[in-house]
């Protein structure tokens, strides 16, 4: 099992959405986050005072899949979420060891 963070621009929430659900992933946890990469945010005028903004607002998307289904999700992301500008975002991979169901107390894959 593998678990998918996937941090994304606030616009490309729904297109994510809908790959997750075309690859059958069995749930997702959305968390409005702020942050910067490598762009280290912008500068804006503002009535003739300049500012930095460097603390962006993200979406971050989180998915426990198979590893087949997380290798198909991170192609299709990768192809139909990118812009090719700064700030579309990353995605982290984790290898997963076990889930449990706690209504059930089912483990591995079943709990998903």
């Amino acid at each position: 099992m593998k678990k998918l963070e996937i941090v994304i621009k606030p616009e490309k929430l729904e297109p994510l959405k809908k790959i997750l659900s075309e690859c059958n992933a069995s749930g997702m946890m959305i968390t409005n986050i702020m942050g910067y990469g490598n762009q280290k945010g912008f500068r804006h005028i503002y009535r003739g005072t300049e500012y930095l903004v460097n603390l962006l607002p993200k979406i971050k998307v989180e998915t426990v899949v198979s590893a087949e289904i997380a290798e198909r999700i991170i192609e299709r992301v990768v192809k139909e979420i990118s812009t090719g500008t700064f700030g579309d975002g990353k995605i982290f991979i984790y290898e997963l060891d076990d889930a449990v169901r706690i209504r059930t107390g089912e483990r591995g894959p079943g709990a998903l």
